[in-house]
C-alpha cells in the first residue's frame, strides 16, 4: 500500500502494478479474492488492478500514514519495530530493486577486467519516507544507505533512491528473506538467490 495502493474516495483501496504476482499477492495478505482485472497503461502497457471496498482497513491505513494522494507526501509510517523488516521487503517488492550485474572496469591497462556489483533500492518521490526508511533500517540492521535526489525535470517530480552497496545488501538481504513462507516477489526475490549460487562464499557466511 505504500507503493502502489491508493485509498480511493476515503472508503476504498486500489492496488495497480504491472506484476500480477505483486497484485496477487497484496491481495492474499489481505484475504481478499476480488478479481484481479487487466487494464491498458497510458504508455500502451500493460497492468493489473485488484479493488475493494474496505472503510476498516482505509481508516487503519490513514492512522499508520498512508493517505489518499500519498505519492509525494507520505513520511514516516507508524509500524511496530519487529514489522519493521516485513515492511522494507514490501517497499523493495514494490517501488525497489535489486541490481547485480557486471561492469568493465575504467582502466586503460587491460580490457578483460570486469566487477560485480549488488544493490539495493527504494524509490520514492517523497525524502521524507526513504529518510524515515533509512533511520529505520540504520537502527535495526546497522546498515547505511545513500539517499540520492534526481531533479524534476520535464514536468515530472523529483523523485529519491535510497541505495544501499554490496556489503549493506549482504545484511539486508537475508534480514529480508529469512522467513521462506513471507510473502515475496518471485522475480526479485531471484537476483539474490542467483547471486548467491555464484557466491557459495557468502551464502556460508551467512549461514555461519
Amino acid at each position: 500500500m505504500a507503493t502502489d495502493g491508493c485509498v480511493v474516495d476515503g472508503d476504498h483501496v486500489s492496488f495497480p502494478s504491472a506484476d500480477r504476482e505483486l497484485v496477487g499477492l497484496f491481495a492474499a495478505c489481505l484475504g481478499k479474492a476480488n478479481t484481479i482485472s487487466q487494464f491498458r497503461t497510458k504508455t500502451g502497457g500493460t497492468a493489473y488492478r485488484v479493488q475493494f471496498g474496505d472503510v476498516a482497513f482505509c481508516r487503519w491505513l490513514e492512522n499508520i500514514g498512508i493517505t489518499g494522494r500519498k505519492s509525494l507526501t507520505i513520511g514516516a509510517l507508524d509500524v511496530p519495530n519487529e514489522y519493521v523488516i516485513s515492511l522494507a521487503r514490501g517497499l523493495l517488492d514494490g517501488d525497489g530493486s535489486i541490481i547485480n550485474k557486471l561492469a568493465r572496469a575504467d582502466t586503460g591497462s587491460r580490457s578483460d577486467y570486469y566487477w560485480e556489483y549488488l544493490q539495493s533500492k527504494f524509490v520514492c518521490a517523497s525524502r521524507p519516507h526513504l529518510e524515515w526508511l533509512k533511520d529505520e533500517l540504520r537502527r535495526a540492521l546497522h546498515i547505511d544507505g545513500l539517499l540520492i535526489t534526481r531533479s524534476a525535470r520535464n514536468g515530472k517530480h523529483a523523485c529519491y533512491t535510497l541505495r544501499y552497496g554490496k556489503r549493506a545488501s549482504h545484511v539486508l538481504l537475508p534480514a529480508l528473506n529469512r522467513d521462506p513462507a513471507a510473502p515475496r516477489l518471485t522475480r526479485k526475490w531471484l537476483v539474490w538467490q542467483r547471486y548467491l549460487d555464484r557466491h557459495p562464499d557468502v551464502r556460508s557466511s551467512l549461514i555461519d
